[in-house]
């Protein structure tokens, strides 16, 4: 799916002009936890989030992740955007929850690329 379909479908707005919206992604992910998506054993294409701090594309340089979704009307700080520039990686914001984000991508064809790293949460029930 191309990144311009995946904006179209999220009724995004492009924070990061200088990207190419012809790139295809593969897959996508959603998460809020970076060591969630570090502990992926494959490269995740789109990441969806609610973090909108320059960890979140620090983040998807480390894991060769393409472009960032932020959920629920983030705007993120200047910095964010200014990192996400100079790295290259698309940022988008739709003002949808990360729920109907990902619905409205998977139900339009693009796989999940979420594997269950682990299913330990500290509890021994």
């Amino acid at each position: 799916m191309k990144l311009s379909r995946v904006i179209e479908l999220v009724e995004g707005h492009l924070l990061t002009p200088n990207v190419d919206l012809n790139q295809e992604v593969e897959g996508g992910c959603g998460a809020d936890l970076m060591s969630d998506v570090l502990s992926s054993p494959h490269a995740i294409s789109l990441l969806l989030t609610g973090l909108c701090n320059p960890q979140v594309v620090r983040t998807a340089l480390m894991a060769d992740i393409n472009a960032i979704v932020l959920v629920r009307g983030k705007n993120p700080p200047a910095e964010t955007i200014k990192l996400a520039e100079a790295e290259g990686i698309p940022l988008i914001t739709t003002p949808y929850s990360m729920f109907e984000s990902c619905g409205r991508l998977y139900h339009a064809g693009l796989p999940s690329l979420d594997e269950n790293t682990s299913n330990n949460c500290g509890s021994d029930d």
